[in-house]
């Protein structure tokens, strides 16, 4: 678990991670880390995010504990059309239709978070990604079982990522060409440019004017007091709130401290599916949510909550439709100890399937996370954000910074996210402690647990009226988890995810030595 007390950075791929060390080294804060570090994410893990997809950013800096949170979300094209669908006999939305396809928000996100925040040209912070793209990079066991899976689909389109052989070099000419535009013409390069058309002749749907319209907003951040903290998120149209609401619920349940406890467990448990079953109800396109932003995690809402669960037995919830995800999550800390808590992706593993032809990017399939249910304030609009699953956190304490977390996952980002600051910031685990402790979701009305959960537990959780299935030792989906700590005294604690072989932790040592 590396420590020390200058600038830090966890992502789910080394080369992600080492990348936002040198641009450290350079002389970058974090927002700059962040950039290049989620450019390069994009070209050597395509599995979890690319410029085909949608951002989401927390940043918290010194002296101003408030969080700036940029919702750099895409919204669905002019051409969308959900009566088509629903004539076509579709009671949802197929997760590969073109319709999923929304216009990718990454690439806007990343020059509005420079124009505000960074303190290096956006040409410097992509060239890492350029040259990686260019030169190539080693395949890795991730990257190649989310291909092999669904290589019918893409080796048509990218057959020079086939076969994918772990460990093998592969090179992304046509995606360095298109970096480049970018990195010369930044929104207008990307939107306007020849990715741009690429879009539109793959989601004919989507029109240049949708394109060419800003994508990102700052928005006012989510909160909650819990565990000591000040815990923060985004609002919808994500579901941060639920980290943050089933946090409250389960500290008022009065757990034990001890995470392998039958009670801590239980409680935990029947704290998240408490508010999880709501979700697709509340998290909707902003202008549609049909609750304001603050009162997701307001004491007075959540309070029932907490008082009608029972700490004996399960008692029943609805449960929310399941969402898969294909993510990634990247944290940095730079020395003056500004916080980025940062997540990127592209849905369903390489999302939709569609690639840009020519442009070397597939697209995000986020377009999935709209109902066809008619009247519904999540129904597929034209010039709609969907419901997303990306669920980014940054935890202040005493109005300084203490905790960057987050984790991919599509559902099960609020469960694991709960699981980890509960584990650190209630039973007093060490990060790298609380990354190894067997974890749980909920999938459907199953608990899953990783088969390391002691018998006894599990046996306790089947009395009390769980339906508990052991899963692997380390479920890979189930992260990975990145974190950074800032202790009182500045030392910044960074754990990677045991989970997943190419995330990486990194902390450099400070210039105090």
């Amino acid at each position: 678990m590396p420590t020390g007390t200058g600038a830090a950075a966890a992502t789910p791929h080394e080369l992600a991670t080492r990348t936002a060390m040198h641009i450290y080294e350079m002389g970058g804060n974090a927002v700059d880390a962040a950039i290049a570090a989620n450019a390069v994410q994009g070209v050597v893990a395509p599995e979890t995010c690319g410029i085909g997809g949608d951002l989401f950013a927390l940043i918290v800096r010194p002296g101003n504990p408030r969080p700036a949170a940029l919702n750099a979300s895409g919204r669905a094209g002019s051409g969308v059309d959900a009566a088509a669908l629903r004539a076509q006999g579709h009671s949802m939305i197929p997760p590969f239709h073109p319709f999923t396809v929304t216009v990718p928000g990454c690439v806007d996100g990343w020059v509005t978070l420079a124009e505000r925040f960074a303190s290096m040209p956006l040409a410097d912070l992509l060239s890492p990604a350029i040259e990686f793209a260019d030169k190539g990079f080693p395949v890795s066991d991730e990257l190649a079982g989310a291909l092999t899976r669904r290589s019918e689909t893409l080796q048509p389109q990218a057959p020079w990522l086939y076969p994918p052989i772990p460990g093998t070099i592969v090179r992304r000419a046509a995606l360095a060409e298109t970096l480049r535009d970018i990195a010369q013409g930044g929104r207008a390069g990307f939107y306007e440019g020849s990715a741009g058309r690429a879009i539109r002749r793959a989601a004919p749907h989507i029109t240049a004017p949708d394109l060419s319209a800003g994508q990102s907003e700052w928005v006012e951040p989510i909160s909650a007091q819990v565990f000591g903290r000040t815990a923060w998120t985004m609002p919808p149209n994500t579901q941060g709130y639920l980290t943050l609401a089933s946090s409250w619920i389960f500290e008022q349940t009065q757990p034990p401290s001890a995470p392998m406890d039958p009670d801590y467990v239980h409680l935990q448990i029947e704290a998240f599916r408490s508010v999880a079953w709501e979700r697709d109800d509340l998290v909707t396109d902003p202008r549609r949510a049909p609750l304001a932003p603050d009162r997701l995690t307001a004491p007075d809402r959540l309070q029932d909550r907490a008082e009608r669960i029972d700490r004996s037995h399960a008692i029943q919830w609805p449960s929310p439709n399941p969402a898969q995800g294909g993510t990634a999550y990247l944290c940095f800390v730079d020395e003056a100890g500004m916080g980025v808590s940062l997540i990127q992706s592209n849905y369903m593993g390489i999302g939709s399937g569609i690639g840009a032809a020519g442009a070397g990017f597939f697209l995000h399939n986020r377009g999935a996370g709209f109902t066809l249910h008619e009247g519904h304030p999540n129904e597929l609009t034209p010039g709609g954000r969907p419901l997303h699953t990306l669920s980014p956190t940054i935890w202040t304490r005493d109005g300084t910074l203490d905790t960057v977390l987050g984790t991919r996952g599509g559902d099960y980002q609020p469960q694991l996210l709960l699981q980890m600051a509960s584990a650190m910031m209630f039973a007093g685990d060490r990060p790298d402690s609380a990354q190894r402790r067997p974890r749980w979701v909920l999938s459907d009305s199953v608990v899953r647990v990783e088969s390391r959960m002691p018998e006894r537990l599990i046996s306790e959780l089947h009395r009390r009226g769980h339906n508990v299935e052991p899963t692997e030792a380390f479920e890979r989906g189930w992260g990975p988890v990145s974190i950074i700590q800032v202790a009182t005294d500045g030392t910044r604690i960074a754990a990677s995810d045991p989970r997943v072989a190419t995330s990486l932790a990194a902390v450099a040592r400070g210039t105090d030595g």
